[in-house]
């Protein structure tokens, strides 16, 4: 099993402590998953509109999180 499926799975635990750690945990993974796409993206040439559009914010916001990176 893998940590995603595993974190998931946790994330559905009738302890609401397990759940919420797991929930902690995925929202983590998804930060830094989300970095490495963007970090792909723009050594791709993809613009920050482009970015943007795609994780359903404004290019305001991709960029101010991830422009100085």
């Amino acid at each position: 099993m893998t940590k995603a499926t595993d974190l998931a799975e946790r994330a559905g635990d009738s302890d609401p402590r397990v759940g919420l750690r797991a929930v902690t945990a995925l929202r983590r993974l998804a930060e830094q998953l989300e970095a490495v796409q963007v970090r792909s993206a723009r050594r791709q040439g993809w613009s920050w509109q482009e970015i943007a559009a795609e994780l359903g914010v404004s290019r305001q916001a991709v960029h101010k999180k991830y422009g100085r990176q």
